[in-house]
């Protein structure tokens, strides 16, 4: 609705500057150039002040999903961001190494993060266990995606439901079988699997170093729960 109220807006004020122009044309009056210009300035007003409000309301957005993320990260995918680093042979990251990092060492960690590397085909099972256990989490995901306009999010969480899809047939055919195996005999899936969890080292580091740029106290926090539960999973 706002949409089509902006779109009459510009109609009206486009025509009335066409309207002044076609009366200068009749009658050769000057003065109605005048006028037939204040509409088009009008409109390039409307059109910058338009545009900076969107830009703050998507930052807005962004601000709120920011916070929303640092809850599901700190409850129901904690387990899997943690899995997920656990089981890392290159780049080794750990827990640990992100909370004492500066800034320039997570973007660095970051950059490394581009192609990783897990300790062997058979870890990697119970972080797409883990996947399919927050499914939930990446449907919300995708639904806040879709109600702030963020359609790079959106596509991430299709591609993450599309491979838990995946997940859940073939256990429901072979319920005894792993996964990895099946990814290991089948190049399509195998690229699958390496994208949806080197995707998640990704995004978690992304997420780091947004918090430690903007929110360094809940970088903190967030950063001594995900340290203090791994320390709990290894005694």
């Amino acid at each position: 609705m706002k949409t089509k109220g902006n779109i009459a807006i510009y109609i009206i004020l486009v025509s009335t500057s066409a309207l002044f122009l076609f009366i200068q044309y009749l009658t050769h009056i000057e003065f109605m150039l005048h006028l037939a210009a204040i509409p088009l300035e009008v409109l390039v007003v409307v059109f910058i002040v338009e545009k900076f409000l969107q830009n703050r309301e998507k930052e807005e957005k962004r601000k709120q999903l920011m916070y929303i993320k640092s809850c599901l990260f700190r409850s129901e995918m904690r387990n899997l961001f943690i899995a997920n680093l656990n089981t890392l042979k290159s780049p080794p990251i750990t827990i640990s190494e992100i909370k004492k990092a500066t800034l320039d060492e997570l973007k660095k960690m970051r950059e490394d993060a581009n192609t990783v590397e897990y300790k062997s085909l058979e870890m990697m099972e119970p972080i797409i266990t883990e996947y399919v256990n927050a499914q939930s989490v990446w449907q919300n995901f995708m639904n806040l995606a879709i109600s702030y306009d963020f359609d790079e999010i959106f596509q991430d969480m299709i591609y993450i439901l599309h491979f838990i899809h995946d997940v859940k047939a073939f256990k429901c055919n072979n319920p005894d079988k792993l996964f990895i195996h099946e990814a290991e005999e089948k190049e399509w899936l195998m690229k699958k699997v390496k994208i949806v969890l080197g995707d998640g080292i990704r995004k978690f580091l992304d997420y780091a170093i947004e918090l430690k740029e903007k929110q360094p106290d809940m970088f903190d926090e967030v950063v001594s729960d995900y340290e203090l539960s791994t320390e709990l999973k290894d005694q």
